[in-house]
């Protein structure tokens, strides 16, 4: 093959710090080998701390507020350009194996879901249909993480087509026959939706060889999303009393934003997040938990971890004895973080600590990614598409807002990311925040709230010293963070503007709030400041003027807070998931 091929492999909600080269209490030998082969980046961030909007971003090269999929319980616009639609016409396989979740769980006239109720369990729908889907031209899906009640669609043809004619004795009601597992799933490993994506992307794999076709196959795993379940041996693997458990540094939440003081409540009421069209908030419940119950579902998480790195292997040694592997780009990483203990909280939810949007992330690309080195640079998957798409030598779309890091994978970090961004509209108003990041600090915004985070990540990696009180530093911040939002634009032609999901007025540059005004000119990096009652001729400028500092970073909030309320609600959470 003279064309690049990609193997992109996933995991779901796997903590940064689960990889055997960082934690010797976590077993990944075949991913601590592809580190050793490759380059691990210890700073790579998500763009979004819930699967649908940083899958579809993955895809698309552009943030949720962009692409559309803001939220889980919504959807991926099919009017979005896909990365996989521009690799199919240069000649390229394009295929996915396992989790998508680009779809709600449910569906309707309006914004119809392949991903949903009753579509996803109809198995004569799925036996004669693989794609195309989002730049896919074929795919072999599953919905349920472990033993779920969402089960079927490809994995639910393939345990058929392997024997397993009873496979609903082994995932919940009412789908199933189980009523309850816990930590030990009695599935067979063989049956193991580990084994279903290793096998048939190895198949594919194989099938591409052959037929001397190049490929960009999405192995996407699901595992160690909660909950904790999996197969033996692997829930004994480990022995909780021998596992770190984390835990809430006392008084660390003291002057923490109210959702998150609530979660060490054990009744907390979150019904001011609550709204008409959206759905549950993530997290938005009681974290107090039980440290002896922790440790359990920590060694499961591990033990989860382990035995799909043990697929992982098998996918990557198969691409080898190929011989593919001088001529395929190999990225391993995650969707989100997960918390298991960790500032006293479970899982996720609208809580951006490092534990919930950073991910692990290696690369591998023999004589082109230095092998065996370590990378501290700002790393987005938001960047995926557009990289993948240099790495293949093809043009990279003006409306991706992604910056492609070939270079900085190779080692040349001379231009690398100053900054990443998190978004988080998980509900519609009531709940949208913000995360900007640079090589120090980083602060969250809250839409329209008077409180936020800051945290300095260089004296202070734990995040257990909010700073939003020091008011100088919010204003440095705030600034940054509004040249952050200025520079992730995307060109909008008439053609765009016309769909649901894009608005021009996202992209304001000006905001007026009583008698102040403030502008700004991309083309020129100019900001202005006017007071409109002293000055209504605007005159003078006012931006650097030390005496308006507290203004001028007043404003600067005031412009970010505009642009995010004009983000196009194009439809609202039509589920949980």
């Amino acid at each position: 093959m003279s064309k690049l091929n990609i193997l992109l492999i996933t995991s779901d909600q796997q903590h940064w710090n689960t990889l055997g080269q960082f934690n010797p209490e976590n077993q990944t030998p075949a991913l601590d080998r592809l580190a050793a082969q490759g380059r691990t980046f210890t700073r790579a961030y998500c763009p979004n701390p819930t699967c649908t909007p940083t899958r579809s971003s993955m895809i698309t090269g552009k943030y949720p507020s962009q692409h559309g999929a803001y939220s889980l319980g919504t959807k991926l616009p099919e009017s979005e350009g896909a990365m996989g639609e521009i690799l199919s016409e240069a000649g390229y396989r394009t295929a996915l194996v396992g989790k998508a979740h680009f779809q709600p769980l449910q569906s309707t006239d309006e914004y119809p879901s392949l991903e949903a109720y009753p579509t996803l369990q109809d198995l004569d729908f799925w036996a004669d249909f693989e794609g195309p889907f989002y730049g896919f031209d074929h795919i072999e899906l599953a919905r349920n993480h472990t033993d779920e009640a969402h089960v079927g669609q490809h994995y639910a043809l393939w345990m058929e087509e392997k024997g397993l004619s009873n496979w609903r004795d082994y995932f919940l009601q009412p789908t199933g026959n189980v009523e309850a597992q816990r930590r030990k799933w009695l599935i067979p490993e063989q049956y193991h939706y580990n084994a279903w994506i290793a096998e048939r992307s190895k198949a594919l794999i194989s099938q591409y060889h052959d037929a001397a076709e190049p490929f960009f196959l999405w192995a996407s795993f699901f595992d160690p999303h909660p909950k904790y379940l999996v197969p033996e041996p692997w829930d004994t693997m480990y022995d909780p009393d021998e596992i770190t458990v984390p835990s809430i540094t006392p008084g660390e939440h003291d002057s923490s934003p109210p959702h998150l003081q609530l979660t060490q409540q054990p009744d907390p009421d979150y019904y001011a997040w609550q709204e008409p069209n959206g759905a549950g908030c993530h997290g938005f419940h009681s974290h107090l938990h039980d440290r002896d119950e922790l440790a359990q579902d920590i060694a499961c998480y591990y033990g989860m971890v382990s035995c799909m790195d043990k697929y992982i292997g098998a996918i990557v040694d198969h691409l080898d004895k190929l011989g593919l592997a001088e001529n395929t780009l190999v990225v391993f990483t995650s969707d989100h973080g997960h918390y298991f203990g960790q500032h006293g909280l479970i899982a996720k939810g609208a809580f951006h600590y490092d534990d919930g949007i950073r991910v692990p992330m290696i690369a591998r690309l023999p004589g082109r990614i230095p092998a065996g080195q370590r990378s501290h640079n700002l790393q987005s998957l938001v960047d995926y598409a557009p990289t993948f798409l240099d790495y293949c030598g093809l043009s990279v779309p003006e409306d991706m807002t992604g910056i492609a890091q070939q270079a900085i994978w190779q080692g040349d970090e001379s231009d690398a990311r100053a900054h990443v961004i998190i978004e988080n509209r998980h509900q519609p108003t009531t709940l949208h925040l913000k995360t900007f990041i640079n090589d120090r600090y980083k602060l969250t915004l809250y839409y329209q709230r008077d409180y936020g985070e800051i945290y300095d990540l260089q004296n202070d990696p734990g995040e257990v010293n909010n700073l939003w009180a020091d008011a100088a530093l919010r204003a440095e911040l705030t600034e940054a963070f509004l040249r952050a939002e200025m520079q992730k634009e995307e060109p909008l032609t008439p053609e765009r503007l016309s769909q649901p999901h894009k608005s021009a007025a996202m992209y304001l540059k000006s905001c007026n709030m009583r008698h102040w005004q403030i502008n700004f000119d991309p083309a020129a990096n100019r900001y202005e400041l006017f007071d409109l009652a002293l000055d209504a001729e605007r005159s003078r400028n006012l931006w650097d003027d030390p005496a308006q500092r507290g203004k001028r970073a007043e404003m600067a909030q005031a412009l970010l807070f505009s642009r995010w309320g004009l983000e196009p609600l194009w439809m609202p959470r039509i589920a949980g998931a």
